[in-house]
């Protein structure tokens, strides 16, 4: 019945099941399906994934939505309960098992027989969650991170608001309602106008975001990563992206024909507009891309204008996708034990561009692809390792302070002009 409330459920030894899929097709009119225990399609999603295209979302957006939708329909198919017969009850206890159970571990197949093997060996490198020793950066946990679950709620929250509006199945209400004070009829209706609004959450079990500081990969760093890359494919790559502050999927998006030496730029297609722009690089850029360009022309990587730029360094050669260079970037990064990943090298490049005092913001803004300019403020904040090396040289001045202490003041007297002019001549 709808009226009825749930049991209390024991939460703390469920366990995923990893049943369903979510199945990338490869066509531009439904790239994405969420298939059932059955591998049938599940219509809501499918119905959903069409509005989310026509809505001229990123052709990414269908594949970010459906991982969460596939972790809350195994939710609900593990406890047996129909997608449209939800209650709040059962979206709060699945985003307090988000909170609190571990993510499952999925070993890839190749390494299925090492992982066996190595339970008895105790783990190398930092425990999850904990900084990087060479980074500062906190490892991959173990539990699911708080943007992770922001973002299924708020994934799952839209999801049901679209089948209410359309009056789907048996939906009633949202299982993942906003906050009291956000259901009234107008927002911030007793607000007092004379303090500043304050950034409220949307839904009711939506974490709280910590907030986030780029970090950027300090020079000699940089060239310990460059030194590790195997192929002068990686080098180039690595070259553009410091250069260019494209994101890494976006320069896996130009041609051959997009890289023009002469004027020093290379054209990447936009994440969110899809749109063509030509980005300014360096000369060393263009060198690695002419090393690396030779190299593949002779193995026998295709040739033309419009062919793409960036391909496997193995036959069959296939266009180099976004999975396959961030695994590059990472076995560079296990040989100095660090944990930067390629959007940091976005954050290096907007670092060293905003150093130049002669380089205008709007400029950076335009070609890190920003709608707003706002959105550079980030970048104001000290970084971690600012902070630590200003409170290391307090400290320094404060000990040379102790040790050196300033000589002592002379004993005042009078002042011989003064006298003289007090008593009319000069003094012996």
């Amino acid at each position: 019945m709808r009226g009825e409330r749930r049991p209390l459920r024991d939460l703390k030894s469920f366990v995923l099941p990893e049943i369903g899929e979510l199945r990338e097709t490869g066509d531009s009119w439904d790239p994405c399906q969420l298939l059932d225990p059955f591998g049938r399609p599940v219509q809501p999603a499918a119905v959903f994934f069409k509005d989310l295209m026509a809505a001229d979302s990123s052709p990414l957006t269908p594949r970010s939505y459906g991982m969460d939708l596939l972790r809350w329909y195994r939710f609900l198919w593990a406890l047996e309960i129909e997608w449209d017969r939800a209650v709040r009850e059962d979206a709060r206890d699945f985003m307090l098992w988000m909170k609190l159970a571990d993510k499952p571990v999925r070993v890839h197949w190749r390494h299925r027989g090492k992982a066996l093997s190595a339970k008895s060996t105790p783990p190398r490198g930092p425990a999850p969650g904990t900084p990087n020793p060479v980074t500062g950066k906190p490892t991959v946990g173990t539990k699911y991170a708080a943007r992770t679950r922001a973002h299924c709620e708020t994934v799952l929250r839209t999801f049901y608001d679209f089948h209410l509006e359309n009056n789907t199945g048996s939906l009633l209400v949202n299982p993942f309602p906003l906050v009291r004070n956000r259901r009234s009829a107008r927002a911030n209706t007793h607000h007092n106008p004379e303090k500043e609004h304050k950034n409220q959450r949307t839904g009711l079990y939506r974490p709280k975001i910590p907030k986030r500081i780029p970090r950027r990969i300090p020079d000699e760093k940089y060239t310990e990563v460059f030194a590790g890359l195997r192929s002068h494919r990686d080098r180039a790559l690595l070259a553009f992206w410091v250069a260019t502050g494209a994101r890494a999927e976006e320069l896996l998006t130009s041609k051959q024909g997009d890289a023009i030496v002469g004027q020093q730029t290379i054209g990447v297609i936009r994440k969110g507009t899809r749109e063509y722009q030509e980005l300014p690089a360096t000369p060393d850029a263009f060198v690695w891309l002419r090393l690396y360009q030779e190299e593949a022309w002779r193995k026998g990587v295709p040739r033309g204008r419009r062919q793409p730029l960036w391909w496997t360094l193995r036959r069959p050669w296939r266009p180099l996708e976004y999975d396959a260079a961030r695994m590059m970037f990472n076995r560079a990064n296990e040989v100095l034990g660090a944990n930067w990943t390629l959007h940091d090298l976005r954050h290096t490049a907007t670092f060293l561009m905003l150093d130049d005092p002669t380089m205008p913001p709007v400029y950076v803004q335009h070609i890190l692809g920003h709608k707003y300019l706002s959105t550079l403020d980030i970048y104001n904040n000290p970084s971690r390792d600012e902070v630590i090396a200003a409170g290391l040289a307090h400290r320094d001045r404060q000990r040379r302070k102790r040790e050196s202490p300033p000589p002592a003041p002379h004993a005042p007297a009078y002042n011989p002009e003064s006298l003289s002019n007090l008593f009319g001549g000069p003094i012996s």
